[in-house]
């Protein structure tokens, strides 16, 4: 029996969660399925969806204050938002400063004990203090992303509104349901909508 899918896989689809670039890193070469004929890379949705089930448990075992998410693509911004109203985390959307989480002195100093970053490569400098204070990072990583210093790679496309609303409203409904705050799918009233960028 095939393990169940945290969503439908057209609805994975339809996001395009799946659809990486034409330029292809060694690291994530075995995350991908398919090369496209015109190029682009297609990204195997059974890892995409293993990794994202892997994530959800090593948030969970965080509490909300100590989480905190990163995106400096604004496709991200309106899900981090919601994402943090719904979960406690603490949300960075937009430029991260160079020392927030490792600079008491900073009026934006912030503690965490994990850190999501949204793409390895614009949001380097929180991976880079993550790393300076020895937390874990997990990062959303496209086909051409290095990823290097990252504790949990989660392949995914980690440009597209729909693919980024989709990824995040997945891992706050699933960390809701880890921590017991919704008891199921059902309870988790939020719609896939309020989280994608217009």
């Amino acid at each position: 029996m095939e393990e169940q899918l945290l969503v439908p896989q057209d609805q994975y689809l339809k996001a395009g969660i799946h659809i990486g670039t034409k330029f292809r890193t060694k690291y994530m070469e075995h995350f991908i399925y398919k090369i496209r004929p015109d190029g682009l890379s297609v990204l195997n949705l059974q890892k995409i969806d293993e990794r994202i089930k892997i994530a959800v448990k090593l948030l969970a075992k965080y509490e909300p204050k100590d989480v905190l998410v990163v995106s400096r693509r604004e496709n991200g911004w309106k899900a981090l938002k919601v994402m943090s109203k719904l979960t406690g985390f603490k949300v960075f959307a937009g430029r991260y400063f160079p020392g927030t989480l490792t600079n008491p002195a900073l009026d934006k100093y912030a503690e965490a004990k994990i850190l999501v970053a949204t793409d390895a490569w614009p949001d380097r400098n929180a991976i880079a203090d993550a790393i300076r204070i020895g937390i874990p990072v997990i990062a959303l990583c496209d086909t051409n992303n290095q990823a290097n210093n990252i504790d949990l790679v989660i392949p995914c496309n980690n440009k597209g509104k729909k693919s980024l609303g989709l990824l995040f409203w997945i891992l706050t409904r699933d960390y809701l349901k880890a921590r017991g705050i919704v008891k199921n799918d059902s309870e988790f009233k939020e719609k896939l909508e309020d989280f994608t960028e217009e």
